[in-house]
């Protein structure tokens, strides 16, 4: 299977200039580039549909807004993850200080007094 053809910003862009800014149709710009006429109209239609300068942006390359997500995702769950171990740790925390007082009571090294004390240090 031959490998798709990539096209450069620029080229895309003087194609569509040719349409839009020099009146030639479709179909003669896709003649004169060797591209087809469909490919033509998906350029022109999306850099019509730009609103902030950035059609044919390629892949893999975000726009301002895109980043800025991109990194507010990534520190989200990096706070999610965070929160969950820090819950984590203390409910170990209290089960593990419900243990010792249990041990204690049954060992009859703690009284009730006691037992309130330490329940609201």
């Amino acid at each position: 299977m031959p490998e798709r053809k990539r096209y450069t910003k620029e080229f895309k862009l003087d194609a569509v200039s040719l349409v839009l800014d020099q009146g030639h149709t479709r179909s003669e710009v896709a003649k004169m580039l060797e591209v087809s006429a469909q490919l033509i109209g998906r350029w022109v239609k999306e850099y019509q549909q730009d609103d902030d300068g950035q059609a044919f942006r390629g892949n893999g390359k975000l726009t301002a807004e895109q980043s800025e997500i991109r990194r507010l995702k990534e520190q989200v769950k990096r706070l999610e993850m965070e929160k969950r171990i820090l819950k984590e740790a203390t409910e170990d925390s209290s089960e593990q200080s419900n243990s010792c007082i249990k041990i204690l009571l049954c060992i009859g090294k703690l009284d009730e007094e006691s037992q309130t004390n330490i329940y609201f240090r």
